[in-house]
Protein backbone atom coordinates (compact mmCIF):
# COMPACT_ATOMS: atom_id res chain seq x y z
CA UNK A 1 0.00 0.00 0.00
CA UNK A 2 1.29 3.72 -1.20
CA UNK A 3 -0.04 6.96 0.84
CA UNK A 4 1.29 10.05 0.79
CA UNK A 5 3.00 12.00 3.90
CA UNK A 6 -0.36 14.19 4.19
CA UNK A 7 -2.61 10.85 3.93
CA UNK A 8 -0.22 9.14 6.66
CA UNK A 9 -0.44 11.92 8.85
CA UNK A 10 -4.53 12.53 9.02
CA UNK A 11 -5.11 8.41 8.64
CA UNK A 12 -2.44 6.70 10.35
CA UNK A 13 -4.73 4.42 12.48
CA UNK A 14 -5.87 3.04 9.33
CA UNK A 15 -2.21 2.72 8.13
CA UNK A 16 -1.26 1.12 11.48
CA UNK A 17 -4.25 -1.42 11.48
CA UNK A 18 -3.18 -2.54 7.49
CA UNK A 19 0.24 -2.97 8.95
CA UNK A 20 -0.56 -5.13 11.87
CA UNK A 21 -3.22 -6.85 11.09
CA UNK A 22 -3.03 -7.51 7.67
CA UNK A 23 0.92 -8.39 8.07
CA UNK A 24 0.94 -5.64 5.45
CA UNK A 25 3.38 -2.44 4.59
CA UNK A 26 3.14 1.25 3.89
CA UNK A 27 5.19 2.94 1.56
CA UNK A 28 5.19 6.70 2.43
CA UNK A 29 6.05 9.11 -0.39
CA UNK A 30 6.96 13.07 -0.31
CA UNK A 31 6.49 15.14 -3.57
CA UNK A 32 5.96 11.85 -5.50
CA UNK A 33 9.52 10.35 -4.20
CA UNK A 34 9.37 7.08 -2.12
CA UNK A 35 11.11 8.19 1.97
CA UNK A 36 9.54 5.73 4.10
CA UNK A 37 8.01 1.90 4.99
CA UNK A 38 5.64 1.03 7.66
CA UNK A 39 6.26 -2.52 8.40
CA UNK A 40 5.36 -5.05 11.12
CA UNK A 41 7.40 -4.86 13.92
CA UNK A 42 9.88 -7.80 14.38
CA UNK A 43 12.35 -8.42 17.82
CA UNK A 44 15.29 -7.11 17.76
CA UNK A 45 17.11 -10.61 17.35
CA UNK A 46 14.99 -11.71 14.42
CA UNK A 47 15.60 -8.22 12.95
CA UNK A 48 19.51 -8.45 12.51
CA UNK A 49 19.58 -12.00 11.63
CA UNK A 50 16.27 -12.62 9.51
CA UNK A 51 14.62 -11.77 6.10
CA UNK A 52 11.33 -11.85 5.73
CA UNK A 53 9.62 -14.98 3.92
CA UNK A 54 7.79 -12.15 1.43
CA UNK A 55 10.65 -9.62 1.63
CA UNK A 56 12.51 -10.03 -0.92
CA UNK A 57 12.56 -6.68 -1.57
CA UNK A 58 13.37 -5.37 2.02
CA UNK A 59 16.76 -3.55 2.92
CA UNK A 60 17.59 -6.10 5.91
CA UNK A 61 21.23 -6.63 5.68
CA UNK A 62 21.12 -9.68 5.17
CA UNK A 63 23.77 -11.79 7.32
CA UNK A 64 25.14 -15.56 7.36
CA UNK A 65 25.06 -17.33 10.49
CA UNK A 66 26.24 -20.55 11.50
CA UNK A 67 23.93 -23.48 12.46
CA UNK A 68 24.45 -23.34 16.41
CA UNK A 69 23.80 -19.28 16.13
CA UNK A 70 20.20 -20.22 14.62
CA UNK A 71 19.73 -23.11 16.90
CA UNK A 72 20.12 -20.80 19.78
CA UNK A 73 18.15 -17.96 17.96
CA UNK A 74 15.49 -20.32 17.34
CA UNK A 75 15.42 -21.55 20.68
CA UNK A 76 14.77 -17.55 22.00
CA UNK A 77 11.84 -16.59 19.03
CA UNK A 78 8.20 -17.81 19.10
CA UNK A 79 8.16 -17.30 15.25
CA UNK A 80 8.44 -20.26 12.86
CA UNK A 81 11.54 -20.01 10.91
CA UNK A 82 13.82 -21.93 8.22
CA UNK A 83 17.61 -22.08 7.94
CA UNK A 84 18.60 -22.55 4.50
CA UNK A 85 22.43 -21.88 3.20
CA UNK A 86 23.60 -20.09 6.29
CA UNK A 87 20.25 -17.81 6.20
CA UNK A 88 17.18 -17.54 8.75
CA UNK A 89 14.31 -17.19 6.95
CA UNK A 90 11.40 -16.03 8.73
CA UNK A 91 7.58 -18.06 7.55
CA UNK A 92 4.62 -16.56 6.42
CA UNK A 93 1.05 -17.85 7.24
CA UNK A 94 -0.24 -19.64 4.18
CA UNK A 95 -3.66 -18.92 2.64
CA UNK A 96 -6.29 -21.16 2.37
CA UNK A 97 -5.75 -22.58 -1.06
CA UNK A 98 -2.39 -24.06 0.27
CA UNK A 99 -4.29 -25.13 3.46
CA UNK A 100 -7.02 -27.15 1.37
CA UNK A 101 -4.19 -28.29 -1.14
CA UNK A 102 -2.44 -29.90 1.71
CA UNK A 103 -5.10 -31.15 3.94
CA UNK A 104 -6.59 -33.21 0.72
CA UNK A 105 -2.53 -34.48 0.18
CA UNK A 106 -2.29 -35.71 3.61
CA UNK A 107 -5.52 -37.71 3.54
CA UNK A 108 -4.26 -39.01 0.44
CA UNK A 109 -0.53 -40.13 1.78
CA UNK A 110 -2.05 -41.00 5.13
CA UNK A 111 -4.46 -43.64 3.63
CA UNK A 112 -1.73 -45.09 1.30
CA UNK A 113 0.80 -45.28 3.89
CA UNK A 114 -1.92 -46.40 6.97
CA UNK A 115 -0.50 -50.02 8.20
CA UNK A 116 3.13 -49.61 6.31
CA UNK A 117 6.23 -49.09 7.74
CA UNK A 118 6.34 -45.23 6.67
CA UNK A 119 4.25 -42.33 7.54
CA UNK A 120 3.49 -39.07 6.38
CA UNK A 121 3.39 -35.85 8.63
CA UNK A 122 3.17 -32.47 7.55
CA UNK A 123 4.68 -29.09 8.58
CA UNK A 124 5.52 -27.34 11.06
CA UNK A 125 7.85 -30.43 11.64
CA UNK A 126 11.74 -29.41 11.84
CA UNK A 127 13.78 -31.57 9.07
CA UNK A 128 17.51 -31.01 9.81
CA UNK A 129 19.23 -31.79 6.33
CA UNK A 130 22.54 -32.79 5.94
CA UNK A 131 23.97 -31.47 3.05
CA UNK A 132 27.17 -33.94 1.12
CA UNK A 133 30.46 -31.66 1.81
CA UNK A 134 28.43 -28.85 3.79
CA UNK A 135 29.59 -28.64 7.72
CA UNK A 136 26.13 -26.56 8.35
CA UNK A 137 23.03 -28.42 7.64
CA UNK A 138 19.35 -26.29 6.34
CA UNK A 139 16.89 -26.58 8.87
CA UNK A 140 13.54 -26.81 6.91
CA UNK A 141 9.75 -27.68 7.26
CA UNK A 142 8.37 -29.16 4.57
CA UNK A 143 4.65 -28.68 3.73
CA UNK A 144 4.48 -32.76 3.59
CA UNK A 145 7.13 -35.08 4.39
CA UNK A 146 7.18 -39.55 4.51
CA UNK A 147 9.48 -40.96 7.02
CA UNK A 148 10.62 -44.91 6.80
CA UNK A 149 13.60 -44.62 9.38
CA UNK A 150 12.16 -43.56 12.43
CA UNK A 151 13.13 -46.74 14.38
CA UNK A 152 16.70 -45.22 14.57
CA UNK A 153 16.11 -41.67 14.60
CA UNK A 154 13.80 -40.21 17.01
CA UNK A 155 15.84 -38.67 19.92
CA UNK A 156 15.44 -38.53 23.40
CA UNK A 157 13.37 -34.89 23.28
CA UNK A 158 11.47 -37.56 20.49
CA UNK A 159 12.79 -35.17 17.91
CA UNK A 160 13.45 -36.08 14.27
CA UNK A 161 16.71 -37.14 13.44
CA UNK A 162 17.18 -38.72 10.04
CA UNK A 163 16.61 -38.03 6.41
CA UNK A 164 12.70 -37.92 5.19
CA UNK A 165 12.29 -40.35 1.77
CA UNK A 166 9.55 -38.03 0.10
CA UNK A 167 9.69 -34.28 0.28
CA UNK A 168 6.49 -32.01 -0.60
CA UNK A 169 6.36 -27.96 -1.47
CA UNK A 170 3.11 -26.42 -2.32
CA UNK A 171 4.37 -23.04 -3.81
CA UNK A 172 3.50 -19.43 -3.15
CA UNK A 173 4.89 -16.33 -4.56
CA UNK A 174 7.05 -15.94 -1.70
CA UNK A 175 8.79 -19.24 -1.86
CA UNK A 176 8.53 -20.32 -5.62
CA UNK A 177 12.18 -19.80 -6.54
CA UNK A 178 13.27 -21.19 -3.20
CA UNK A 179 11.34 -24.15 -3.76
CA UNK A 180 12.15 -24.73 -7.13
CA UNK A 181 15.85 -24.07 -7.08
CA UNK A 182 17.69 -24.21 -2.97
CA UNK A 183 15.61 -26.94 -1.42
CA UNK A 184 15.32 -28.80 -4.55
CA UNK A 185 19.18 -29.10 -4.36
CA UNK A 186 18.91 -29.27 -0.44
CA UNK A 187 16.57 -32.11 -0.74
CA UNK A 188 18.60 -33.69 -3.49
CA UNK A 189 22.26 -33.08 -1.85
CA UNK A 190 21.20 -34.54 1.58
CA UNK A 191 19.62 -38.22 0.49
CA UNK A 192 16.01 -37.39 -0.20
CA UNK A 193 14.39 -40.16 -2.73
CA UNK A 194 11.92 -38.00 -3.98
CA UNK A 195 10.67 -34.31 -4.64
CA UNK A 196 7.09 -33.12 -4.86
CA UNK A 197 6.69 -29.61 -6.29
CA UNK A 198 2.62 -28.82 -5.79
CA UNK A 199 1.77 -25.47 -8.12
CA UNK A 200 -1.47 -24.18 -7.06
CA UNK A 201 -1.00 -21.17 -9.86
CA UNK A 202 -0.12 -23.01 -12.71
CA UNK A 203 -2.32 -26.24 -11.54
CA UNK A 204 0.47 -29.02 -11.61
CA UNK A 205 2.77 -31.20 -9.94
CA UNK A 206 6.28 -31.86 -10.58
CA UNK A 207 8.56 -35.02 -8.87
CA UNK A 208 11.80 -35.41 -9.11
CA UNK A 209 13.55 -38.59 -8.10
CA UNK A 210 16.88 -38.68 -7.11
CA UNK A 211 19.99 -41.05 -7.10
CA UNK A 212 23.02 -41.18 -5.49
CA UNK A 213 22.92 -37.34 -4.63
CA UNK A 214 22.03 -36.51 -8.05
CA UNK A 215 19.11 -35.82 -10.23
CA UNK A 216 17.51 -38.99 -11.52
CA UNK A 217 14.41 -38.00 -13.38
CA UNK A 218 11.66 -35.58 -13.60
CA UNK A 219 7.83 -36.13 -14.72
CA UNK A 220 5.17 -32.76 -14.97
CA UNK A 221 1.55 -34.21 -14.22
CA UNK A 222 -1.20 -31.69 -15.23
CA UNK A 223 -5.13 -31.72 -14.45
CA UNK A 224 -6.19 -34.65 -16.18
CA UNK A 225 -3.35 -36.84 -14.90
CA UNK A 226 -2.29 -39.02 -12.27
CA UNK A 227 0.44 -37.93 -10.79
CA UNK A 228 2.36 -41.23 -10.19
CA UNK A 229 5.18 -41.18 -7.13
CA UNK A 230 8.80 -43.28 -8.45
CA UNK A 231 9.81 -44.33 -4.91
CA UNK A 232 6.13 -45.74 -3.30
CA UNK A 233 4.50 -47.93 -6.41
CA UNK A 234 0.52 -47.17 -6.17
CA UNK A 235 1.01 -43.60 -4.43
CA UNK A 236 -0.80 -41.40 -6.60
CA UNK A 237 -3.10 -37.98 -7.01
CA UNK A 238 -5.59 -37.34 -9.58
CA UNK A 239 -4.50 -33.61 -10.71
CA UNK A 240 -7.33 -32.52 -11.56
CA UNK A 241 -9.87 -33.81 -8.52
CA UNK A 242 -6.97 -31.93 -6.54
CA UNK A 243 -7.10 -28.51 -7.80
CA UNK A 244 -10.71 -28.76 -8.21
CA UNK A 245 -11.84 -29.20 -4.49
CA UNK A 246 -9.96 -26.11 -3.27
CA UNK A 247 -12.86 -23.30 -1.86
Amino acid sequence: MIATASEMKNGFGQYLKHVTDENGEVIVTKNNVRVARLVPYVSDIEKYYTVKENAVNYDYNKKTVSYEEFMDICSKSSARMEFLNGEIIIMGSPDIDHQAVLGDLHVIFNNFFKGKKCRPFIAPFDVHFRKKDITDPDVLQPDLIVLCDMENNINEQRRYTGTPSLTLEILSDSTRSRDMVYKLNTYMTSGVSEYWIVDIQYKKITIYTFTDLKADRMEVYKPGETADSFAFEGLSVDVKALFNNMP
